[in-house]
């Protein structure tokens, strides 16, 4: 498989689970790596940089494990943050840089789904391996022993596949965010879920619901801006969206009976979220775009649906949905925007796409179009080109309107409050209501945004 490369013998083995592998350590993870090592304790990066280093990719983070204490660490260690030393963690800080050392550790009985009742340190490697997730993020490297995989990483990273280490009930019983993270892992990797895992995961997918919105927030993300958004598809099946996104789980079981669409509306997003680049604003628009179709259809007397006023109600799911997941206000505020607006009800006229411009974000405006091709592209062949040309017309107002620096918001307004002011205007909402009037005589005719003009217009 691309990216597992071996030195010496063809597999050759050390001892059980130990390969002769090379990865290229950073020179600050080696340091700390070799600092332990030199005062007699293991030490080993772990975890997701070693299955990314093993497949090519670059790593987001390098953790490291280890048998020293936590104090021991940091007397090693000139700067080093509590991170959890409850938990065994410390983060040693490189320059500025910080790396997660902790020590080996036995997790004690999980009362909660989440925290471990106690943590108990250990000397022995393999048990700290034996309580993580799964097989391919339990592996663990040094330059000095090699790659340490005693749970089949390597088989499943070359099988594609994404495997709980031992029992998949206990590992999803120990962290029920793990039964969402299966998923994820499966979408960023292009793998498939063992069938022991999916099982267990269906299971206790109603576990999810002692998770944190934080938490899921974050799996959700990770999901839908990797390279396989429709493997939401496989988290509906387990029956996570039940939990986590109920409002998924409606849509797909909302029909489109109309010539516009081939998908039932969950598929059509899936599809949708499918053809557009892997942008956080963009994903999740197009995941809540059409959820109010559920609420809206109806069917006419030759049998075709229809979806009268499903944007507006997609946009107040969208906001109840973002809240509900404790994303932050300007991912709401961009979010809804789109969803509002996907269907770029305007005209292809100068003057219609200045009003829209006026009525929603001008920054947001190509990121609009871009949502829209994509949602015909997830639509039926019915006028596809028809529509994809009435958006590159759009678009191509939009650029010229941009280019030319056209007013489209009163602070491009060739007068300020403060003119109105000294022409003998009092402050107060007179002054607002005829900034606003100014605004749509110019966005109807940009030639009369000029100060000479607008002021001969006061009353």
């Amino acid at each position: 498989m691309r990216g597992l490369r071996q030195t010496g013998k063809e597999n050759g083995i050390l001892g059980a689970g130990i390969l002769i592998m090379k990865i290229q350590v950073p020179e600050k993870v080696q340091k700390i790596i070799k600092t332990l090592q030199e005062h007699g304790y293991d030490a080993y990066a772990v975890g997701g940089c070693v299955r990314d280093s093993l497949l090519q990719r670059s790593p987001a983070d390098w953790d490291i494990t280890t048998s020293a204490k936590p104090l021991k660490v940091k007397e090693l260690f000139r700067r080093t943050v509590d991170t959890g030393l409850k938990h065994g963690t410390v983060t040693v800080m490189e320059g500025k840089e910080g790396f997660e050392v902790t020590t080996y550790r036995i997790d004690g009985e999980y009362e909660d789904s989440r925290h471990p009742k106690e943590v108990i340190f250990t000397a022995d490697l393999k048990e700290d391996l034996r309580r993580r997730d799964f097989t391919i993020n339990a592996m663990a490297y040094n330059d000095r022993t090699g790659l340490v995989d005693i749970f089949g990483g390597i088989e499943d990273l070359r099988g594609h596949v994404v495997r709980c280490v031992g029992n998949a009930e206990e590992r999803f019983t120990e962290d029920a965010l793990r039964i969402l993270r299966a998923v994820r892992f499966s979408a960023q990797l292009g793998f498939s879920i063992e069938e022991e895992t999916k099982k267990a995961a269906k299971e206790l997918a109603p576990t999810l619901r002692k998770i944190s919105a934080e938490r899921i927030q974050t799996e959700l993300v990770k999901l839908v801006t990797s390279p396989h958004p429709e493997y939401l598809r496989t988290a509906y099946e387990l029956g996570i969206t039940e939990i986590i996104l109920p409002e998924f789980d409606a849509a797909m079981r909302t029909e489109q009976n109309t010539p516009h669409h081939c998908y039932n509306t969950g598929d059509h997003t899936l599809k949708a979220m499918e053809s557009v680049r892997a942008d956080k604003i963009l994903r999740l628009a197009l995941l809540f775009h059409d959820l109010g179709k559920a609420q809206t259809r109806t069917t006419d007397d030759q049998g075709r649906d229809h979806f009268y006023g499903h944007p507006q109600k997609s946009e107040e799911l969208a906001k109840k949905i973002l809240r509900r997941l404790r994303f932050d206000n300007d991912t709401i505020k961009k979010v809804s925007m789109l969803v509002r607006f996907h269907e770029c009800p305007w005209e292809c006229t100068p003057k219609s796409i200045r009003k829209a411009l006026s009525r929603t974000d001008a920054q947001l405006f190509p990121l609009l179009i871009e949502m829209r091709r994509a949602d015909v592209m997830a639509q039926s062949e019915y006028r596809r080109e028809e529509k994809l040309s009435r958006l590159d017309k759009i678009e191509e107002i939009y650029r010229e309107i941009i280019r030319k620096q056209e007013c489209i918001s009163i602070k491009m307004l060739a007068v300020t409050g403060k003119d109105l002011i000294e022409a003998g205007m009092k402050p107060g909402k007179e002054l607002g209501d005829t900034l606003d009037k100014f605004l749509e005589m110019v966005l109807e005719d940009p030639e009369k945004n000029s100060k000479e003009y607008l002021l001969s217009k006061i009353k």
